[in-house]
């Protein structure tokens, strides 16, 4: 990723109070609830980002069993380029990292979140310190056990000097670089988002 990102605050006005959005996965359906009052800048972002379809066709590339599963990069090189210097300013952290909570992951330190999000698959409290803390967009209200069966074979990220196929996971630069056809070639059982679209909204009063 590169070393330079601009951050900005997520104007409250342009999204709901809170809002369902409905991911169709190839094992089923996950509907997650995002607050505006956990975290304004991050539900904003996801808000924006579904709007935009961006999580269509991703994969959940980072699956490490008794953490938290991980997506949010859209496996086309195109719809992931312009978000590479696109983060939004951080949130403070209002409701812990348990178990089935949505948070938006950094690239590095503070205020380098952009496009990729992680599910705690199980309560993940240093989650809620460390490095400043990870504060939770929303909750999985329905498909918890959709998200549980997720491919996990694979393990954690690659280091950067690269990933030995079927042994470790992928390499997230690489994944910004050549997408999907990337991931086909070594890590062919990742599980996938074939939708994801906001279904319900709760509007400001």
């Amino acid at each position: 990723m590169p070393g330079y990102c601009r951050a900005v605050a997520i104007d409250p006005k342009t999204y709901p109070d809170s809002f369902v959005v409905s991911m169709e996965t190839n094992r089923g359906r996950v509907d997650i609830k995002a607050h505006k009052d956990w975290a304004p800048n991050g539900a904003g972002q996801l808000y924006t980002l579904v709007k935009q379809n961006h999580f269509d066709d991703a994969r959940f590339f980072r699956v490490v069993k008794g953490f938290v599963a991980q997506f949010g990069l859209s496996g086309n090189p195109e719809r992931d380029k312009p978000w590479e210097e696109k983060c939004i300013l951080d949130d403070p952290v209002k409701h812990p990292n348990t178990r089935g909570t949505l948070t938006f992951a950094a690239r590095r330190d503070s205020n380098t979140r952009s496009t990729q999000l992680f599910i705690n698959l199980v309560d993940n409290p240093v989650l809620d310190t460390y490095n400043g803390g990870y504060p939770p967009v929303g909750e999985i209200v329905a498909g918890l056990d959709v998200v549980d069966s997720l491919y996990s074979g694979y393990g954690d990220a690659a280091p950067k000097s690269g990933p030995q196929y079927g042994k470790e996971g992928p390499s997230q630069d690489s994944i910004v670089k050549a997408g999907n056809a990337y991931l086909a070639r070594g890590w062919p059982k990742l599980d996938y988002i074939k939708t994801a679209r906001v279904t319900q909204e709760w509007p400001g009063r």
